[in-house]
Protein backbone atom coordinates (compact mmCIF):
# COMPACT_ATOMS: atom_id res chain seq x y z
CA UNK A 1 0.00 0.00 0.00
CA UNK A 2 1.44 3.71 -0.49
CA UNK A 3 2.62 5.33 2.50
CA UNK A 4 0.67 8.43 1.50
CA UNK A 5 -2.36 7.18 1.39
CA UNK A 6 -3.09 5.84 4.98
CA UNK A 7 -4.54 8.00 7.58
CA UNK A 8 -2.05 7.93 10.11
CA UNK A 9 -4.59 8.28 12.88
CA UNK A 10 -5.82 4.94 11.89
CA UNK A 11 -2.75 3.33 12.28
CA UNK A 12 -0.63 1.13 9.66
CA UNK A 13 -1.57 -2.52 11.23
CA UNK A 14 -4.71 -4.97 10.39
CA UNK A 15 -7.66 -4.89 12.29
CA UNK A 16 -10.28 -7.47 11.03
CA UNK A 17 -10.21 -10.26 9.29
CA UNK A 18 -11.26 -9.94 5.42
CA UNK A 19 -11.31 -13.50 4.21
CA UNK A 20 -9.52 -17.15 4.11
CA UNK A 21 -8.37 -19.49 2.36
CA UNK A 22 -9.15 -23.39 2.65
CA UNK A 23 -7.48 -26.48 0.96
CA UNK A 24 -7.14 -29.75 2.78
CA UNK A 25 -5.42 -29.28 6.16
CA UNK A 26 -2.86 -26.07 5.93
CA UNK A 27 -0.01 -26.25 8.87
CA UNK A 28 2.60 -23.58 7.75
CA UNK A 29 2.87 -20.67 5.60
CA UNK A 30 5.55 -18.40 4.25
CA UNK A 31 5.09 -15.33 1.47
CA UNK A 32 7.49 -14.57 -1.55
CA UNK A 33 9.90 -11.63 -1.24
CA UNK A 34 7.32 -9.38 -2.94
CA UNK A 35 4.52 -11.00 -1.39
CA UNK A 36 2.76 -12.29 -4.38
CA UNK A 37 2.48 -15.89 -3.67
CA UNK A 38 2.16 -17.61 -0.80
CA UNK A 39 3.27 -20.92 0.10
CA UNK A 40 1.39 -22.99 2.50
CA UNK A 41 2.06 -26.55 3.57
CA UNK A 42 -0.40 -29.16 4.41
CA UNK A 43 -0.62 -32.18 6.26
CA UNK A 44 -1.01 -34.61 3.60
CA UNK A 45 2.69 -33.41 1.97
CA UNK A 46 1.46 -31.37 -0.08
CA UNK A 47 2.66 -27.66 -0.92
CA UNK A 48 -0.05 -25.38 -2.11
CA UNK A 49 1.04 -21.65 -3.97
CA UNK A 50 -1.12 -19.28 -3.61
CA UNK A 51 -1.53 -16.52 -6.11
CA UNK A 52 -2.16 -13.67 -3.41
CA UNK A 53 -3.64 -11.16 -5.52
CA UNK A 54 -6.32 -13.59 -6.92
CA UNK A 55 -6.54 -15.65 -3.99
CA UNK A 56 -6.47 -18.44 -6.15
CA UNK A 57 -4.33 -21.36 -6.00
CA UNK A 58 -0.95 -21.00 -8.68
CA UNK A 59 0.07 -24.21 -8.44
CA UNK A 60 0.20 -27.64 -6.43
CA UNK A 61 3.91 -28.97 -5.23
CA UNK A 62 3.55 -33.17 -4.27
CA UNK A 63 5.95 -35.94 -3.78
CA UNK A 64 3.66 -38.97 -4.61
CA UNK A 65 6.35 -41.04 -2.49
CA UNK A 66 5.62 -38.66 0.35
CA UNK A 67 2.75 -38.61 2.20
CA UNK A 68 4.41 -37.22 5.39
CA UNK A 69 2.92 -34.00 7.36
CA UNK A 70 4.60 -30.33 6.02
CA UNK A 71 6.60 -28.86 9.08
CA UNK A 72 8.02 -25.48 7.58
CA UNK A 73 7.95 -23.77 4.00
CA UNK A 74 10.51 -21.59 2.64
CA UNK A 75 11.07 -19.05 -0.67
CA UNK A 76 14.39 -18.75 -2.22
CA UNK A 77 16.06 -15.31 -2.80
CA UNK A 78 14.39 -14.60 -5.86
CA UNK A 79 11.04 -16.82 -5.62
CA UNK A 80 12.37 -19.52 -7.76
CA UNK A 81 12.54 -22.28 -5.37
CA UNK A 82 10.64 -23.76 -2.10
CA UNK A 83 12.58 -25.32 0.63
CA UNK A 84 10.23 -27.77 2.37
CA UNK A 85 10.52 -30.04 5.33
CA UNK A 86 8.51 -33.15 6.38
CA UNK A 87 8.05 -35.31 9.26
CA UNK A 88 9.50 -38.03 8.22
CA UNK A 89 12.80 -36.22 8.63
CA UNK A 90 13.17 -35.01 5.06
CA UNK A 91 14.01 -31.73 3.14
CA UNK A 92 13.08 -31.44 -0.66
CA UNK A 93 13.80 -28.48 -2.89
CA UNK A 94 10.89 -27.65 -5.42
CA UNK A 95 11.45 -25.65 -9.05
CA UNK A 96 8.11 -23.38 -8.35
CA UNK A 97 7.84 -22.76 -12.19
CA UNK A 98 8.03 -26.12 -13.59
CA UNK A 99 6.31 -27.82 -10.43
CA UNK A 100 9.85 -30.25 -10.19
CA UNK A 101 11.56 -31.76 -7.35
CA UNK A 102 15.06 -30.25 -7.44
CA UNK A 103 16.84 -32.12 -4.33
CA UNK A 104 15.74 -34.43 -2.17
CA UNK A 105 17.82 -35.31 1.17
CA UNK A 106 16.52 -37.00 4.79
CA UNK A 107 18.19 -36.10 8.18
CA UNK A 108 18.67 -38.13 11.39
CA UNK A 109 15.86 -35.88 13.41
CA UNK A 110 12.69 -34.52 12.50
CA UNK A 111 13.22 -31.11 11.32
CA UNK A 112 10.56 -28.46 12.64
CA UNK A 113 11.67 -25.83 10.67
CA UNK A 114 14.22 -25.25 7.78
CA UNK A 115 15.94 -21.88 6.22
CA UNK A 116 17.29 -21.54 2.52
CA UNK A 117 20.33 -19.89 2.46
CA UNK A 118 19.52 -16.10 1.71
CA UNK A 119 22.67 -15.16 0.34
CA UNK A 120 22.23 -17.75 -3.46
CA UNK A 121 19.53 -17.23 -5.42
CA UNK A 122 19.08 -20.52 -6.26
CA UNK A 123 20.72 -21.96 -2.94
CA UNK A 124 20.93 -25.78 -1.89
CA UNK A 125 22.58 -24.98 1.56
CA UNK A 126 19.40 -24.75 4.31
CA UNK A 127 19.50 -23.92 7.90
CA UNK A 128 17.59 -27.11 9.60
CA UNK A 129 16.34 -27.09 13.51
CA UNK A 130 15.43 -30.63 14.42
CA UNK A 131 13.26 -31.31 17.84
CA UNK A 132 15.34 -31.95 20.79
CA UNK A 133 18.73 -31.81 18.88
CA UNK A 134 21.55 -28.85 17.85
CA UNK A 135 20.90 -27.13 14.59
CA UNK A 136 22.40 -28.11 11.37
CA UNK A 137 23.52 -26.94 8.00
CA UNK A 138 22.77 -28.84 4.98
CA UNK A 139 23.74 -29.33 1.74
CA UNK A 140 20.21 -30.48 0.00
CA UNK A 141 22.05 -31.79 -2.94
CA UNK A 142 24.89 -33.26 -2.11
CA UNK A 143 23.45 -34.68 0.83
CA UNK A 144 25.89 -33.35 3.77
CA UNK A 145 25.03 -31.74 7.25
CA UNK A 146 27.24 -29.57 9.38
CA UNK A 147 26.07 -30.15 13.52
CA UNK A 148 26.43 -26.67 14.71
CA UNK A 149 27.69 -26.47 18.33
CA UNK A 150 25.08 -25.08 20.95
CA UNK A 151 26.83 -24.50 24.34
CA UNK A 152 30.15 -22.73 24.92
CA UNK A 153 31.46 -25.50 26.08
CA UNK A 154 30.91 -27.20 22.63
CA UNK A 155 32.63 -24.48 21.06
CA UNK A 156 34.63 -24.72 18.15
CA UNK A 157 33.45 -28.46 17.97
CA UNK A 158 31.66 -28.94 15.08
CA UNK A 159 31.48 -32.51 13.20
CA UNK A 160 30.41 -32.70 9.36
CA UNK A 161 28.31 -35.85 9.02
CA UNK A 162 26.16 -37.17 5.85
CA UNK A 163 22.67 -36.64 5.71
CA UNK A 164 21.77 -40.17 6.79
CA UNK A 165 23.99 -40.65 9.71
CA UNK A 166 22.80 -40.39 13.52
CA UNK A 167 23.57 -38.05 15.64
CA UNK A 168 26.28 -38.70 18.19
CA UNK A 169 25.03 -40.15 21.38
CA UNK A 170 26.98 -37.43 23.15
CA UNK A 171 25.48 -34.34 21.42
CA UNK A 172 23.61 -32.18 23.75
CA UNK A 173 19.55 -32.01 23.19
CA UNK A 174 17.09 -29.90 24.49
CA UNK A 175 13.48 -29.08 23.47
CA UNK A 176 12.30 -26.73 20.38
CA UNK A 177 15.68 -25.87 18.56
CA UNK A 178 15.69 -22.45 16.67
CA UNK A 179 18.17 -20.78 14.48
CA UNK A 180 18.07 -18.43 11.64
CA UNK A 181 21.13 -16.69 9.32
CA UNK A 182 21.21 -13.18 9.17
CA UNK A 183 20.42 -11.57 5.69
CA UNK A 184 23.38 -12.32 3.74
CA UNK A 185 23.59 -15.46 5.45
CA UNK A 186 27.21 -15.26 6.64
CA UNK A 187 26.55 -15.89 9.84
CA UNK A 188 23.90 -18.31 12.35
CA UNK A 189 22.46 -16.88 15.11
CA UNK A 190 21.18 -19.79 17.67
CA UNK A 191 19.29 -19.78 20.71
CA UNK A 192 20.03 -22.90 23.50
CA UNK A 193 18.17 -23.63 26.88
CA UNK A 194 20.84 -21.74 28.94
CA UNK A 195 19.76 -18.14 27.76
CA UNK A 196 22.10 -17.78 25.20
CA UNK A 197 22.62 -16.66 21.41
CA UNK A 198 25.37 -18.25 19.83
CA UNK A 199 26.49 -15.88 16.73
CA UNK A 200 28.49 -18.76 14.36
CA UNK A 201 30.37 -18.78 10.91
CA UNK A 202 28.79 -21.69 9.57
CA UNK A 203 31.30 -21.80 6.77
CA UNK A 204 34.06 -22.73 9.91
CA UNK A 205 31.58 -24.30 12.10
CA UNK A 206 32.92 -22.08 14.61
CA UNK A 207 31.56 -19.59 17.26
CA UNK A 208 32.32 -15.70 16.98
CA UNK A 209 30.38 -14.02 19.84
CA UNK A 210 27.97 -15.14 22.71
CA UNK A 211 25.05 -12.92 24.01
CA UNK A 212 23.65 -14.06 27.52
CA UNK A 213 20.23 -13.25 28.04
CA UNK A 214 19.21 -12.91 31.59
CA UNK A 215 17.57 -14.70 33.81
CA UNK A 216 18.92 -17.73 30.95
CA UNK A 217 15.24 -18.93 29.84
CA UNK A 218 15.13 -21.19 26.99
CA UNK A 219 15.14 -19.19 23.57
CA UNK A 220 12.08 -20.90 21.81
CA UNK A 221 12.32 -18.33 18.59
CA UNK A 222 14.77 -16.25 16.78
CA UNK A 223 14.12 -14.04 13.66
CA UNK A 224 15.62 -10.50 12.20
CA UNK A 225 13.79 -8.23 10.70
CA UNK A 226 13.26 -8.06 6.78
CA UNK A 227 16.16 -5.37 6.28
CA UNK A 228 18.43 -6.92 9.37
CA UNK A 229 18.44 -4.25 11.58
CA UNK A 230 16.65 -5.57 14.32
CA UNK A 231 16.89 -9.50 15.91
CA UNK A 232 13.59 -10.78 18.01
CA UNK A 233 13.72 -13.51 20.18
CA UNK A 234 10.55 -15.61 22.07
CA UNK A 235 11.96 -17.27 25.42
CA UNK A 236 10.14 -19.22 27.97
CA UNK A 237 9.57 -16.31 30.51
CA UNK A 238 6.84 -15.28 28.51
CA UNK A 239 8.98 -12.12 27.55
CA UNK A 240 9.82 -10.67 23.81
CA UNK A 241 12.95 -9.23 23.25
CA UNK A 242 14.24 -6.84 20.26
CA UNK A 243 17.94 -6.44 20.22
CA UNK A 244 19.64 -4.14 17.22
CA UNK A 245 21.81 -5.50 14.98
CA UNK A 246 25.29 -3.92 15.66
CA UNK A 247 27.45 -5.50 12.66
CA UNK A 248 27.50 -4.40 9.24
CA UNK A 249 24.76 -5.69 6.54
CA UNK A 250 27.64 -7.47 4.31
CA UNK A 251 30.96 -9.33 5.32
CA UNK A 252 29.96 -9.69 9.14
CA UNK A 253 32.03 -12.32 9.21
CA UNK A 254 35.24 -10.73 8.72
CA UNK A 255 34.36 -7.91 11.01
CA UNK A 256 34.33 -10.92 13.85
CA UNK A 257 37.78 -11.82 12.42
CA UNK A 258 39.18 -8.41 13.19
CA UNK A 259 37.56 -8.15 16.44
CA UNK A 260 38.74 -11.56 17.49
CA UNK A 261 42.24 -10.71 16.73
CA UNK A 262 42.42 -7.28 18.70
CA UNK A 263 41.17 -9.77 22.02
CA UNK A 264 43.85 -12.49 22.05
CA UNK A 265 44.90 -11.77 25.38
CA UNK A 266 41.70 -12.75 26.96
CA UNK A 267 40.22 -15.99 27.76
CA UNK A 268 37.88 -17.60 25.28
CA UNK A 269 34.82 -17.48 26.88
CA UNK A 270 35.30 -13.89 27.89
CA UNK A 271 36.46 -13.12 24.58
CA UNK A 272 33.34 -14.59 23.05
CA UNK A 273 31.54 -12.55 25.67
CA UNK A 274 33.03 -9.11 24.64
CA UNK A 275 31.97 -9.88 21.18
CA UNK A 276 28.80 -10.71 21.81
CA UNK A 277 28.30 -7.25 22.79
CA UNK A 278 29.58 -5.42 19.64
CA UNK A 279 27.28 -7.35 18.03
CA UNK A 280 23.82 -6.90 19.76
CA UNK A 281 22.42 -4.46 21.89
CA UNK A 282 19.41 -5.09 23.85
CA UNK A 283 16.96 -2.19 22.77
CA UNK A 284 12.95 -3.46 24.60
CA UNK A 285 11.67 -6.01 25.94
CA UNK A 286 7.88 -6.79 26.44
CA UNK A 287 5.35 -8.90 27.73
CA UNK A 288 1.60 -9.69 29.18
CA UNK A 289 2.46 -8.57 32.67
CA UNK A 290 -1.20 -9.03 34.03
CA UNK A 291 -2.26 -12.66 31.73
CA UNK A 292 1.16 -13.94 31.64
CA UNK A 293 0.78 -15.40 27.77
CA UNK A 294 3.49 -17.74 26.30
CA UNK A 295 3.84 -16.44 22.99
CA UNK A 296 3.94 -18.17 19.33
CA UNK A 297 5.55 -17.31 15.92
CA UNK A 298 6.03 -13.94 16.81
CA UNK A 299 7.64 -11.84 13.78
CA UNK A 300 8.09 -7.85 12.35
CA UNK A 301 6.13 -6.28 9.89
CA UNK A 302 7.40 -5.66 6.48
CA UNK A 303 8.91 -2.46 7.69
CA UNK A 304 10.01 -3.53 10.44
CA UNK A 305 7.77 -0.86 12.33
CA UNK A 306 5.79 -3.43 14.12
CA UNK A 307 5.91 -6.73 15.87
CA UNK A 308 3.58 -9.61 16.16
CA UNK A 309 2.86 -12.68 17.98
CA UNK A 310 -0.04 -14.93 18.42
CA UNK A 311 -1.36 -16.44 21.66
CA UNK A 312 -0.22 -19.68 22.42
CA UNK A 313 -3.26 -20.40 24.63
CA UNK A 314 -5.27 -23.49 23.73
CA UNK A 315 -8.47 -22.45 21.87
CA UNK A 316 -7.72 -18.47 21.33
CA UNK A 317 -6.54 -16.95 18.21
CA UNK A 318 -5.36 -13.50 19.08
CA UNK A 319 -2.49 -11.84 17.69
CA UNK A 320 -0.86 -9.31 19.61
CA UNK A 321 0.53 -5.92 17.69
CA UNK A 322 3.07 -3.68 19.82
CA UNK A 323 5.42 -0.81 18.20
CA UNK A 324 9.18 -1.22 18.09
CA UNK A 325 9.09 0.82 21.13
CA UNK A 326 7.54 -2.22 22.98
CA UNK A 327 4.30 -0.18 23.03
CA UNK A 328 1.02 -2.84 22.81
CA UNK A 329 -1.78 -0.73 19.98
CA UNK A 330 -3.63 -3.51 18.97
CA UNK A 331 -4.99 -7.16 19.85
CA UNK A 332 -6.67 -9.07 17.09
CA UNK A 333 -9.37 -11.52 18.37
CA UNK A 334 -10.02 -14.58 15.74
CA UNK A 335 -12.41 -17.31 16.02
CA UNK A 336 -12.23 -19.40 19.07
CA UNK A 337 -9.04 -21.89 17.31
CA UNK A 338 -5.58 -22.02 18.40
CA UNK A 339 -3.04 -20.42 16.29
CA UNK A 340 -0.05 -21.93 14.98
CA UNK A 341 1.41 -20.26 12.19
CA UNK A 342 1.64 -16.06 11.79
CA UNK A 343 3.12 -13.96 8.76
CA UNK A 344 3.39 -10.35 8.29
CA UNK A 345 2.89 -9.37 4.23
CA UNK A 346 5.83 -8.12 3.47
CA UNK A 347 4.98 -4.79 1.45
CA UNK A 348 0.95 -4.22 2.52
CA UNK A 349 -0.69 -4.36 6.11
CA UNK A 350 -1.74 -7.73 6.47
CA UNK A 351 -1.36 -10.45 8.33
CA UNK A 352 -1.97 -14.18 7.48
CA UNK A 353 -2.43 -16.04 10.18
CA UNK A 354 -3.24 -20.65 10.36
CA UNK A 355 -5.72 -22.25 12.89
CA UNK A 356 -5.07 -25.24 14.31
CA UNK A 357 -8.17 -26.59 11.84
CA UNK A 358 -6.20 -25.34 8.84
CA UNK A 359 -7.71 -22.22 7.47
CA UNK A 360 -5.75 -19.70 6.49
CA UNK A 361 -7.19 -16.09 7.66
CA UNK A 362 -6.48 -12.96 6.14
CA UNK A 363 -6.30 -10.03 8.43
CA UNK A 364 -6.83 -6.50 6.63
CA UNK A 365 -7.65 -2.87 7.85
CA UNK A 366 -10.96 -1.90 8.29
CA UNK A 367 -10.69 1.33 6.02
CA UNK A 368 -13.33 4.02 6.07
CA UNK A 369 -13.85 6.70 3.75
CA UNK A 370 -12.58 10.26 5.58
CA UNK A 371 -11.33 12.44 3.14
CA UNK A 372 -11.13 15.16 5.19
CA UNK A 373 -7.83 13.70 6.56
CA UNK A 374 -6.80 14.25 3.13
CA UNK A 375 -7.96 17.29 2.38
CA UNK A 376 -8.75 20.10 4.87
CA UNK A 377 -10.97 22.05 3.21
CA UNK A 378 -13.42 19.29 2.34
CA UNK A 379 -16.58 19.86 4.65
CA UNK A 380 -18.74 16.69 5.19
CA UNK A 381 -22.05 17.73 5.52
CA UNK A 382 -25.26 15.25 7.53
CA UNK A 383 -27.89 16.72 5.15
CA UNK A 384 -28.38 17.39 1.42
CA UNK A 385 -28.14 21.47 1.54
CA UNK A 386 -28.55 23.52 -1.82
CA UNK A 387 -25.71 25.30 -3.31
CA UNK A 388 -25.55 28.71 -4.81
CA UNK A 389 -23.36 29.42 -7.04
CA UNK A 390 -21.53 32.91 -6.86
CA UNK A 391 -22.07 35.15 -10.25
CA UNK A 392 -18.80 34.37 -12.03
CA UNK A 393 -18.32 30.79 -10.80
CA UNK A 394 -18.76 29.30 -14.16
CA UNK A 395 -17.57 32.11 -16.65
CA UNK A 396 -14.91 31.11 -18.75
CA UNK A 397 -11.63 31.91 -18.12
CA UNK A 398 -9.79 34.51 -20.81
CA UNK A 399 -6.51 32.94 -22.22
CA UNK A 400 -4.43 34.71 -20.51
CA UNK A 401 -5.62 33.49 -17.27
CA UNK A 402 -5.42 29.97 -18.42
CA UNK A 403 -2.96 27.22 -16.25
CA UNK A 404 0.21 26.65 -17.80
CA UNK A 405 0.56 23.62 -19.97
CA UNK A 406 2.72 20.65 -18.46
CA UNK A 407 6.22 20.75 -20.21
CA UNK A 408 6.03 16.62 -20.54
CA UNK A 409 7.13 15.88 -24.25
CA UNK A 410 4.57 13.95 -25.24
CA UNK A 411 6.90 12.61 -28.01
CA UNK A 412 8.99 11.00 -25.68
CA UNK A 413 9.05 7.03 -25.40
CA UNK A 414 7.24 5.43 -22.67
CA UNK A 415 9.62 2.73 -20.86
CA UNK A 416 7.03 0.32 -20.21
CA UNK A 417 9.66 -2.79 -19.44
CA UNK A 418 11.89 -1.78 -16.65
CA UNK A 419 10.62 -1.58 -13.10
CA UNK A 420 10.96 1.19 -10.92
CA UNK A 421 12.78 0.80 -7.72
CA UNK A 422 10.29 -0.14 -4.65
CA UNK A 423 10.95 2.43 -1.48
CA UNK A 424 9.55 -0.23 0.64
CA UNK A 425 12.00 -3.11 0.40
CA UNK A 426 15.31 -2.38 1.99
CA UNK A 427 16.98 -3.71 -0.45
CA UNK A 428 14.91 -2.23 -3.59
CA UNK A 429 17.05 -3.57 -6.82
CA UNK A 430 14.36 -5.27 -8.46
CA UNK A 431 16.30 -8.36 -10.04
CA UNK A 432 14.86 -9.11 -14.00
CA UNK A 433 14.79 -13.09 -12.95
CA UNK A 434 12.70 -12.71 -10.18
CA UNK A 435 9.61 -15.02 -10.18
CA UNK A 436 6.60 -12.76 -8.77
CA UNK A 437 3.40 -13.94 -10.60
CA UNK A 438 2.77 -17.61 -12.57
CA UNK A 439 1.25 -17.86 -15.62
CA UNK A 440 -2.35 -18.76 -14.99
CA UNK A 441 -3.01 -22.32 -16.60
CA UNK A 442 -6.66 -23.03 -18.15
CA UNK A 443 -7.80 -25.84 -15.70
CA UNK A 444 -10.00 -28.60 -17.67
CA UNK A 445 -13.02 -30.04 -16.38
CA UNK A 446 -13.42 -33.29 -15.12
CA UNK A 447 -14.09 -35.78 -17.91
CA UNK A 448 -17.12 -37.39 -16.76
CA UNK A 449 -18.82 -33.86 -16.77
CA UNK A 450 -17.49 -33.03 -20.04
CA UNK A 451 -19.26 -36.04 -21.53
CA UNK A 452 -22.21 -35.10 -19.79
CA UNK A 453 -22.40 -31.64 -20.73
CA UNK A 454 -21.61 -32.77 -24.60
CA UNK A 455 -24.22 -35.44 -24.27
CA UNK A 456 -26.85 -33.33 -23.18
CA UNK A 457 -26.17 -30.37 -25.48
CA UNK A 458 -25.33 -32.37 -28.67
CA UNK A 459 -26.55 -36.11 -28.59
CA UNK A 460 -28.44 -36.96 -31.58
CA UNK A 461 -31.89 -37.71 -30.52
CA UNK A 462 -32.64 -41.83 -29.81
CA UNK A 463 -35.65 -43.74 -30.00
CA UNK A 464 -36.98 -42.50 -26.99
CA UNK A 465 -36.64 -39.18 -27.88
CA UNK A 466 -39.15 -37.89 -30.46
CA UNK A 467 -37.84 -36.35 -33.54
CA UNK A 468 -37.35 -32.39 -33.37
CA UNK A 469 -40.22 -30.21 -34.53
CA UNK A 470 -37.79 -27.92 -36.59
CA UNK A 471 -36.22 -30.65 -38.52
CA UNK A 472 -39.67 -32.54 -39.79
CA UNK A 473 -40.63 -28.42 -40.93
CA UNK A 474 -37.53 -28.37 -42.62
CA UNK A 475 -37.60 -31.55 -44.22
CA UNK A 476 -41.33 -30.64 -45.24
CA UNK A 477 -40.61 -27.51 -46.80
CA UNK A 478 -37.62 -28.82 -48.88
CA UNK A 479 -34.69 -27.17 -46.83
CA UNK A 480 -31.84 -28.95 -45.42
CA UNK A 481 -31.90 -29.21 -41.46
CA UNK A 482 -28.81 -26.89 -39.83
CA UNK A 483 -26.93 -30.05 -37.63
CA UNK A 484 -23.95 -28.03 -37.54
CA UNK A 485 -25.79 -25.95 -34.48
CA UNK A 486 -23.57 -25.63 -31.45
CA UNK A 487 -24.44 -27.55 -28.33
CA UNK A 488 -25.40 -24.15 -26.45
CA UNK A 489 -28.01 -23.53 -29.42
CA UNK A 490 -29.24 -26.89 -29.30
CA UNK A 491 -30.04 -26.84 -25.77
CA UNK A 492 -31.46 -23.54 -25.97
CA UNK A 493 -33.73 -24.48 -28.58
CA UNK A 494 -34.93 -27.96 -26.29
CA UNK A 495 -35.81 -25.93 -23.44
CA UNK A 496 -37.58 -23.38 -25.67
CA UNK A 497 -39.76 -26.27 -27.33
CA UNK A 498 -39.93 -27.52 -23.41
CA UNK A 499 -41.87 -24.49 -22.37
CA UNK A 500 -43.49 -22.12 -25.15
CA UNK A 501 -45.71 -24.64 -26.02
CA UNK A 502 -47.59 -22.10 -28.59
CA UNK A 503 -44.62 -21.32 -30.43
CA UNK A 504 -44.15 -25.12 -31.32
CA UNK A 505 -47.89 -25.68 -32.38
CA UNK A 506 -47.77 -23.32 -35.12
CA UNK A 507 -44.30 -24.88 -36.15
CA UNK A 508 -45.55 -28.54 -36.00
CA UNK A 509 -46.61 -30.66 -38.72
CA UNK A 510 -50.41 -30.10 -40.17
CA UNK A 511 -52.73 -33.23 -39.35
CA UNK A 512 -54.57 -34.97 -41.90
CA UNK A 513 -57.77 -32.55 -41.56
CA UNK A 514 -56.07 -29.39 -41.55
CA UNK A 515 -54.24 -30.79 -45.12
CA UNK A 516 -57.77 -31.33 -46.46
CA UNK A 517 -58.91 -28.03 -45.53
CA UNK A 518 -56.36 -26.45 -47.35
CA UNK A 519 -56.78 -28.50 -50.45
CA UNK A 520 -60.54 -27.16 -50.63
CA UNK A 521 -59.93 -23.88 -50.34
CA UNK A 522 -57.69 -23.49 -52.96
CA UNK A 523 -60.14 -25.24 -55.09
CA UNK A 524 -63.14 -22.17 -54.05
CA UNK A 525 -62.83 -19.21 -56.03
CA UNK A 526 -62.05 -16.52 -53.74
CA UNK A 527 -65.06 -14.57 -52.57
CA UNK A 528 -64.62 -10.62 -52.82
CA UNK A 529 -67.43 -9.95 -50.19
CA UNK A 530 -65.51 -10.88 -47.54
CA UNK A 531 -62.94 -8.37 -45.50
CA UNK A 532 -59.43 -9.10 -46.02
CA UNK A 533 -58.20 -9.01 -42.57
CA UNK A 534 -61.30 -11.94 -41.57
CA UNK A 535 -59.62 -13.38 -44.70
CA UNK A 536 -56.32 -13.61 -43.66
CA UNK A 537 -56.94 -14.30 -40.12
CA UNK A 538 -59.11 -17.62 -41.79
CA UNK A 539 -55.87 -18.62 -43.46
CA UNK A 540 -53.77 -18.26 -40.45
CA UNK A 541 -56.10 -20.27 -38.21
CA UNK A 542 -56.92 -22.84 -41.13
CA UNK A 543 -52.84 -23.92 -41.18
CA UNK A 544 -53.14 -24.48 -37.91
CA UNK A 545 -56.59 -26.35 -37.02
CA UNK A 546 -55.09 -27.57 -33.76
CA UNK A 547 -55.52 -24.40 -32.17
CA UNK A 548 -57.08 -24.37 -28.86
CA UNK A 549 -58.49 -21.21 -28.96
CA UNK A 550 -62.25 -22.34 -30.22
CA UNK A 551 -61.92 -19.46 -33.53
CA UNK A 552 -60.43 -21.12 -35.83
CA UNK A 553 -63.67 -23.84 -36.84
CA UNK A 554 -66.12 -20.87 -37.20
CA UNK A 555 -63.90 -18.92 -40.03
CA UNK A 556 -62.49 -22.77 -41.67
CA UNK A 557 -66.56 -23.02 -41.42
CA UNK A 558 -66.69 -19.33 -43.35
CA UNK A 559 -64.58 -20.66 -46.14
Amino acid sequence: MNAPIVDPLQGDFPEMIEEYLEHGIMKCIAFNRRGTLLAAGCTDGTCIIWDFETRGIAKELRDKNCNAAITSVCWSKYGHRVLVSTSDKSLMIWDVLSGEKVAHTTVGPTVLQARLHPGSTTPSLCLACPFSSAPMVVDVVEGTTKILPVLVSELNNGVALNSRSKIPEGSTTYSLSTACFNKFGDLVYTGNSKGEILIIDHRKVQVQAVVSVSPGPIIRNIVFSRDGQYLLTNTSDRMLRIYENLLPMKDAHKVLDELHRTLDEQDEVEKLKTAGTKCLSLVHEFQDSINRIQWKAPCFSGDGEWVISGSASRGEHKIYIWDRAGHLVKILEGPKEALIDLAWHPVHPLIVSVSVTGLVYIWAKDYTENLSAFAPDFKELEENEEYVEREDEFDLMPETEKVKESDVNEDDPIDILRVEDDSAFSDSDMSQDELCFLPAVPCPEAPEQQEKCVGSCSKAPDSNQSESPLSVEAGQNGHAANNASSPPEAMVNSTAGETEGTRLKRKRKPSEKGLELQAEKTKKPSIPTKPSGRLSRSRKYAADPESSNGVNGDYASDD
